[in-house]
């Protein structure tokens, strides 16, 4: 039996602050808390990729520091998760493990694994949703089916959903005082002394609170543009939230209730808004459809016929396709492990739609590379490129790189920050510079093209015909 003193776990995974965090919130009002971070990257439906390691090192520090500053010490193990926290436990003698909610397949199965082992010793096992704006199961259509188009949705979550003030930081708490075994946030070995992890954050601020303030300077100077703004990569024009989303060091309801708090009369039906709704919408797909993590969500897309071409693949990972603007993305995203969102299209649709490489690979490098390596918006993001999944592009669009890049970085900026060797190269030349091989500066500096578009653009409508059939 549970004495009144008992502490309560608050299991902290991709929700990583102490603010508008529902879990943590309510283990406080309790009694003493046992504030635990556990690290078992084999019971996740993919293991945790590199750049999201590098992140996740620098916001458990972060994490860390907030706790201390309230007398608490985050506890840090690694393993299986059911064996440590039975073992926190039996240990503590706690009497409730508090924690927000999950919607991977893998999380869903062991929560309820966990849930169900807690009841039979008479402990609770208590989830918020604390990631998300609405929970999956709320939002169906008419039919009490889930929907498969965004549009509506959305329509369908702003009309139940409204933003609610952010929990603040308790102010009373008890700590648990008795020392619980813990390993370092160094020995997780997340990979963040290596060159490339250096290297990515130089570009990034993971401090508590920093999310925050770049929120409210989005809305006061860059939100009124951004309709405009963003599908220009050489623009500061979109909020870079994502990764700090990813990791749970804001929510979105954080940002429901500032933007609701804007002078902004439109603000819920705004374009911003909308992206938010886009996330929420890759967590509804991966909760009613767990296959599409691995799988077409549209079946015929089984029998597509892609190719494995190591040159092509490679040429993409590498930003040696010739394609100035494909160049440019994918080496932003080696250097800072971030892409703009536009140019993520465009990448995308050239590695399923000009190189007929499958989905899944593309998905697995951005996994690995990408900060904001969200698994229910990278499937999605995927599976619209790719034309397999719900409210996906239709196959017949098919981003022509070059126009692409004339239309949204006409003078060349963004191609000229991240392809140095066209950095002395202007506009319109910029966007086609295997035409201009008689330059004396680009003789054998830069790729030609490593496929035809026009060719390629024939290729893929062919492919994509035998699906169809």
């Amino acid at each position: 039996m549970c004495s009144s003193n008992a502490p309560s776990i608050v299991w902290f995974r991709k929700d990583l602050r102490l603010d508008d965090n529902p879990a943590f919130t309510e283990a406080v009002t309790k009694g003493p808390v046992i504030p635990l971070f556990l690290w078992s990257p084999n019971e996740e439906d993919f293991s945790t990729g590199g750049a999201s390691r590098i992140w996740l090192y620098h916001s458990l520090l972060s994490l860390k520091k907030q706790l201390a500053v309230l007398g608490l010490n985050l506890i840090i193990r690694k393993g299986n998760s059911v064996d440590n926290l039975f073992d926190i436990v039996d240990y503590t003698n706690a009497k409730a493990v508090y924690t927000n909610k999950r919607y991977e397949p893998s999380s869903l199965k062991k929560d309820k694994e966990i849930a169900n082992k807690l009841k039979e010793i008479g402990l609770e096992y208590k989830t918020f949703n604390g990631n998300l704006i609405i929970d999956p199961k709320v939002v169906l259509n008419k039919s009490n089916l889930p929907f498969k188009v965004f549009s509506h949705f959305w329509k369908k979550c702003l009309s139940v959903a409204n933003p609610t003030e952010p929990l603040p930081v308790p102010n009373k708490i008890i700590s648990f005082k008795n020392k619980i075994k813990s390993i370092e946030i160094s020995d997780l070995n997340l990979g963040q002394d290596k060159h490339w992890a250096l290297k990515i954050s130089k570009n990034w601020d993971f401090n508590y609170g920093f999310s925050r303030k770049k929120l409210i300077s989005f809305i006061d100077n860059n939100f009124n543009e951004y309709c405009d703004n963003r599908n220009f990569p050489g623009k500061d024009g979109t909020s870079k939230l994502s990764p700090y989303l990813h990791y749970g060091q804001i929510s979105p309801n954080q940002i429901f209730y500032e933007l609701s708090k804007s002078k902004n009369e439109n603000w819920k039906e705004s374009q911003y808004l909308a992206e938010i709704g886009w996330r929420e919408f890759g967590y509804y797909l991966m909760f009613h459809f767990p296959k599409t993590i691995n799988e077409p969500l549209r079946n015929e897309f089984k029998k597509f016929p892609w190719i494995e071409n190591d040159f092509l693949f490679d040429s993409w990972k590498n930003g040696t396709t010739g394609y100035p603007l494909v160049d440019a993305g994918m080496r932003e995203l080696w250097e800072t492990g971030w892409m703009h969102n536009r140019v993520r299209m465009v990448v995308a649709s050239f590695l399923v739609k000009h190189l007929l490489i499958d989905w899944k690979k593309g998905a697995d490098w951005f996994w690995d590379t990408l900060v904001d390596a969200d698994l229910a918006s990278n499937t999605l993001g995927w599976q619209w490129s790719a034309g397999c999944g719900a409210d996906a592009a239709p196959y017949f669009r098919i981003f022509n790189p070059t126009t692409q890049a004339e239309k949204f970085d006409g003078n060349g900026d963004y191609i000229r920050r991240w392809v140095p060797e066209l950095k002395n190269m202007e506009a319109p030349k910029i966007f086609e510079p295997h035409k201009y091989k008689g330059d004396l500066f680009l003789k054998n500096s830069y790729s030609d093209p490593i496929v035809d578009h026009a060719e390629s653009r024939k290729k893929a409508l062919l492919a994509y015909d035998i699906i169809k059939k």
